[in-house]
């Protein structure tokens, strides 16, 4: 009865570690307008400015990282690989710079925090009242 039990506990931690809900975040000043359509656009380079003319700044998490390949598939609609050689193409030809890469939720709200400019993704469950979720995937 106990070896079942745990079993089951193992096996409903993975899950929820597994499918964990990625937050899309910004300073709390940053009143523009960003939806999902938008943020696809800032990951991919196609979008550069916010609608009131700022430059964006993009934060992402180092690739490898589950809550990236998270955000990849849900919010991109691509798997890691296959944005990996996206932005190598960008990059070859000269076209693109992709997002800056950090290495944890903690470092991307510390930025996101500190830059009305800035945009980052990271588990929704480290939120804080640092930064304001504008997306959740």
């Amino acid at each position: 009865m106990k070896l079942s039990y745990l079993a089951f506990v193992s096996v409903a931690l993975v899950s929820t570690s597994v499918f964990a809900e990625v937050a899309v975040i910004v300073h709390p000043s940053n009143a523009n307008a960003i939806d999902a359509n938008a943020i696809a656009k800032i990951y991919t380079g196609k979008m550069k400015s916010f609608d009131d003319g700022s430059k964006i700044i993009a934060i992402a998490q180092d690739s490898g990282n589950s809550i990236t390949d998270e955000f990849n598939e849900k919010a991109l609609k691509k798997s890691s690989s296959q944005l990996k050689a996206y932005w190598s193409k960008l990059v070859f030809t000269g076209k693109g710079t992709p997002p800056k890469e950090v290495s944890n939720d903690a470092e991307v709200i510390s930025l996101v925090a500190s830059n009305p400019n800035t945009i980052g993704f990271i588990s929704s469950s480290a939120t804080d009242g640092t930064v304001k979720v504008i997306q959740t995937f």
